[in-house]
């Protein structure tokens, strides 16, 4: 049954991350650089209006040491003592080229990457603050970042570009790029029907499942886009989830379940679903076996595709969207569907008293959970 957790916000909430830690503390941000600290129960610990009043535009946890709450709003990165939000306890100035979109801190919390409107990623070092990389690539604004688990110098980031990138620290140049615009527009070409609209794939939310080696991407055409890593960190496979009727938000892999290819989605189109991605092709092998896939996996590392690297994306995308139907026509569609009935603005895994929950916000300022436990 759903709980609605109210009077932490008074404008719409855009943000929301859960501590590692063992009080399992909640952080919400909104509009007009509101933050607000919950307990497990959904009572309001503290709150607090960051100076200037910019979106608080993402919220994260330090997973070494959850007394440090880390929020962006403007171009800047406030570090807050969620015990005690009486301000900030350090700001970094400029942390951004310009509005910041997305944190990340990698599994040891010694580094925090910045993505902002510019299509700039910064690497800060902490503590401290200190900006030791700088990452240009993105042609438009890049909206979200993650590190791979237990790898803390591989770096995802996914941008309005429609540009998907893995990263090694070490360099300033990606490892690897995939345009989903190219993907995508291959996948239709197949399945587009006469006036039907092509919403084109801006990524707006990027996540790295527990393992490592797979990742989700939500974008603006409804599709949960899935990448593996291979040896080497090298782009082994792509394939797509068809999740939502309009743009897709949200996607965030559950680390608390049976295995780590829970994966939870949320849309423009009010639904939040959950997935079961291990007998997806891509993440399964023997899933790939069972359904016939025989081609080798594409493997790309630069963003300029050449004429015969485009066939072999098609060849290898239609093997991938046909296993993932064969594969779907056994369970099909998600495990668990929730009709939220609003804009999705963020998705939170969280255990919550020992239940696994999502936490929703949307475009109102109360939050929304509800509970997974009917698997």
């Amino acid at each position: 049954m759903a709980r609605r957790w109210s009077e932490g916000h008074s404008k719409s909430i855009l943000c929301v991350g859960v501590s590692s830690g063992p009080e399992g503390l909640l952080a919400s941000g909104s509009e007009s650089g509101e933050v607000t600290v919950w307990s497990q129960e959904g009572n309001v610990i503290g709150r607090l209006t960051l100076p200037g009043e910019e979106d608080s535009t993402s919220v994260v946890f330090s997973p070494a040491a959850p007394s440090q709450l880390y929020v962006s709003h403007g171009d800047l990165v406030s570090v807050l003592d969620p015990r005690n939000l009486k301000g900030p306890v350090e700001e970094f100035q400029g942390a951004g080229e310009e509005e910041i979109n997305a944190l990340a801190l990698n599994n040891t919390g010694s580094t925090l990457a910045v993505a902002d409107d510019s299509g700039a990623v910064r690497v800060l070092e902490l503590p401290g603050g200190k900006v030791c990389r700088t990452l240009r690539r993105h042609t438009n604004i890049c909206s979200s970042v993650a590190f791979r688990p237990h790898r803390p110098n591989n770096l995802v980031s996914a941008g309005l570009d429609m540009q998907v990138m893995l990263w090694g620290l070490q360099k300033t140049r990606p490892l690897w790029t995939l345009n989903l615009q190219d993907v995508a527009e291959e996948e239709d070409d197949h399945q587009q029907r006469p006036g039907q609209l092509f919403n084109p794939p801006l990524v707006h939310c990027v996540s790295v499942a527990s393992c490592g080696n797979v990742v989700a991407c939500a974008a603006g055409d409804g599709r949960v886009h899935l990448m593996r890593i291979g040896s080497g960190s090298k782009l082994e496979q792509q394939g797509a989830v068809k999740a939502h009727s309009q743009g897709a938000s949200q996607a965030h892999f559950v680390s608390f379940l049976s295995h780590p290819h829970w994966l939870v989605s949320g849309g423009n189109d009010g639904q939040v679903a959950l997935w079961d991605l291990s007998k997806h092709p891509l993440v399964t092998p023997e899933a790939k076996a069972q359904t016939k896939v025989t081609a080798a996996p594409r493997r790309k590392r630069k963003s300029k595709a050449k004429t015969k690297v485009e066939t072999e994306k098609e060849d290898v995308e239609e093997e991938v969207a046909a296993s993932a139907e064969e594969v779907t026509e056994e369970k099909p569609g998600p495990k668990l569907s929730i009709s939220h009935g609003d804009k999705v603005n963020w998705l939170c895994p969280a255990l919550l008293k020992g239940e696994a929950s999502v936490v929703v916000a949307d475009q109102s300022s109360c939050l929304t959970v509800y509970p997974l436990s009917q698997l």
